[in-house]
């Protein structure tokens, strides 16, 4: 039975670390965007 339920928590495992992945990847193209935006917004301020 212990192996059963290896074999069941593991896909689900992979899941959940691609899915996190997925967000860490998104989160730090948002962050990347956001600071070029603040950067740009910002530039004409200072000149």
């Amino acid at each position: 039975m212990a192996r059963h339920w290896g074999s069941v928590r593991l896909p689900k495992l992979w899941s959940w670390q691609r899915c996190l992945r997925h967000i860490r990847e998104q989160r730090t193209r948002l962050y990347i965007i956001w600071k070029c935006t603040v950067i740009l917004l910002s530039w004409d301020e200072r000149q």
